[in-house]
């Protein structure tokens, strides 16, 4: 797919990680996004956001060429094939892993070797301004030359017999491929501390290393039931947000793309949501997962001894900052492009149902509390108890306060997950209040926020409105019968564009079909029972997906484009649930 000035289609991005940073290759050769050494880090590789200023990483036959492009099966690995006319070659993409986990640096390598032919590439790696804070500069030194931009150092390891020319701001080359050639280019970045500058043939070894390092991940991947493939990739998503240093995981890997052609709703999603987290757990144990499970929740119940509970944290379980707008034109020029997101403070009931379910999850495996966390989630619920009467921005952050049905419910979903838990001693409290307020808030969304004449959950009391994040209540378990299957169907009728969904009323005029609500529209069909229904439409969700299975957060239907950060989170999340229910429920 070609580029418009400059900007590839977010459709065209793959993701390579090594579990502290995420770098996006386009189909066309270029890491046009690439954090180092954190995934936080005002990134010296960000072309995505800005094409002139921004930083790329580049590697492509200079004669006109076809792609082709897969993971190595088990990774997070990216092989592309590139033919030409006169020959083809294949690039492997890899941020290396060490012996023992992660590099105390960050490694991005790129092999190339030659298979039919000869083949004319070309290479060039120009940090960019990091948000335009810092101008990068070529520096000699005694080993060679590094880039600089501010505290970062980028050394650029190569490998076979080349041509380089040395820029001011950049380092660039040439090469020619032949029948079983091997060239390797790659960047290995150091922030504020002595710069390694690892020897080429140990880079390209890394390569291996870091394969075999996947496959003893997926090794561990258990899972047989239908979908295995997209279940698989989308878990090897998940496990590039998985920050292996707190066992935070990030929403997506990037900020500020946007969610419609005109601006405005950009977003940054390099922090980690209680929700999300919540989430991830509950795959990860179906799939016999132990280290990044205990990971997770080790950093989400001490994240929480904080004062104050937040919606989101900073990787490292501080205090989101405070947001701030960059001087960047964002990608294909539609900004505004943030640093930071507004939506940390706001107050979202459904926090209160994520966490719990999340910790009834761990201790339903066999795992136990300890005294300090007993006493917070028993803290919690009682707040439940009472929070659950206030107004909030729902799961959607909306800046309207409303009685937002799906916000009641996770509180429902919390009360029912504290009970459960004192029941097997996990929290040591009385949980009869719980019992009662979880009762009450049932009655309450029954009496409240059922619509006969629409035949569907409305958005909230009053409303016409529908949400369809109601659809995550039939896998909660609050409703299974009639009412959900009525109101899928009514959801469908009103927020469905071809297999896809907008999040909830009048979004169609605002944004993207939000994949995540497809997703989780096919786990609520197979709750209530309609397994073939829910298999047809996952089929058709999944026709959707990119060449490499790697979703963003949203798609245009009527053109399939990509639209919101990438890799999204909650869109692989979802795709995983949903292969699970219907499994589950015999499909």
């Amino acid at each position: 797919m070609a580029r418009t000035d400059g900007y590839a289609p977010l459709r065209t991005y793959a993701a390579v990680g090594d579990g502290r940073t995420v770098a996006l290759i386009a189909q066309d050769g270029r890491v046009d996004w690439f954090p180092t050494p954190d995934l936080h880090a005002p990134p010296a590789f960000a072309a995505l956001l800005d094409a002139r200023n921004g930083g790329v990483f580049e590697l492509a036959p200079t004669d006109p060429y076809q792609v082709h492009r897969h993971y190595e099966v088990g990774t997070n690995v990216l092989v592309t094939t590139f033919v030409t006319d006169t020959g083809s070659v294949r690039v492997t993409d890899s941020l290396n892993t060490g012996v023992a986990g992660l590099l105390p640096w960050s490694e991005l390598a790129r092999r190339v070797e030659g298979l039919t032919g000869h083949v004319p590439m070309a290479w060039r790696v120009a940090p960019g301004t990091k948000f335009n804070e810092f101008s990068p500069w070529v520096q000699p030194t005694v080993h060679g030359h590094v880039l600089r931009v501010g505290h970062l150092t980028i050394a650029v390891p190569t490998l076979g017999e080349m041509t380089t020319v040395v820029g001011e701001q950049d380092l660039a080359g040439t090469f020619m491929t032949g029948p079983g050639s091997r060239h390797l280019v790659g960047v290995a970045a150091s922030r504020d501390e002595p710069a390694h500058l690892p020897v080429p043939e140990d880079v390209d070894a890394g390569v291996d290393r870091t394969v075999a390092n996947w496959l003893a991940w997926s090794n561990e991947f258990r899972y047989d039931g239908p979908w295995g493939k997209a279940v698989q990739r989308s878990a090897l998503a998940l496990k590039l947000l998985l920050q292996s240093l707190t066992g935070a995981i990030a929403a997506a890997a990037t900020t500020s793309l946007p969610e419609n052609r005109e601006g405005g709703k950009n977003w940054d999603y390099r922090y980690s949501w209680l929700r999300d987290t919540a989430h991830t757990v509950d795959a990860l144990f179906r799939f016999g997962l132990r280290e990044e499970t205990h990971a997770a929740i080790r950093w989400t119940l001490t994240t929480l001894r904080n004062p104050t509970m937040h919606v989101f944290y900073e990787l490292d379980g501080s205090e989101p900052r405070e947001p701030r707008e960059v001087d960047v034109p964002g990608w294909c020029g539609i900004g505004p492009v943030v640093d930071g997101n507004p939506a940390a403070r706001q107050l979202q009931l459904g926090v209160y149902g994520d966490v719990l379910s999340m910790v009834r999850t761990y201790s339903d495996h066999g795992h136990l509390l300890d005294a300090e966390t007993s006493r917070a989630l028993g803290a919690l619920a009682d707040e439940a108890c009472d929070v659950w009467r206030q107004k909030d921005s729902g799961i959607w952050e909306l800046p309207e306060l409303q009685h937002y049905t799906t916000s009641k419910l996770g509180c429902w979903e919390a009360l029912e997950c504290a009970v459960h838990l004192a029941e097997q001693g996990q929290i040591h409290a009385d949980p009869r209040r719980w019992r009662a307020e979880a009762a009450r808030i049932r009655a309450w969304v029954e009496e409240n926020c059922w619509s006969e004449e629409i035949g569907a959950y409305v958005m909230f009391p009053g409303s016409r409105d529908l949400d369809a994040s109601i659809f995550l209540h039939a896998a909660s378990g609050f409703d299974t019968g009639e009412r959900m299957s009525s109101t899928i169907d009514a959801l469908r009728r009103e927020l469905g564009a071809g297999p896809h969904l907008y999040r909830y009323s009048g979004m169609s005029a605002e944004e993207g079909a939000f994949v995540a609500c497809g997703f989780w529209g096919v786990a609520a069909l197979a709750h209530v029972g309609r397994v073939d229904e829910a298999r047809d439409w996952m089929d058709e969700l999944l026709a959707t997906a990119n060449d490499v299975g790697i979703w963003t957060e949203m798609v245009d239907p009527a053109t399939a484009d990509f639209l919101g950060n990438v890799p999204q989170a909650l869109s692989h999340l979802a795709l995983i649930e949903a292969a699970i229910a219907v499994a589950r429920a015999g499909g």
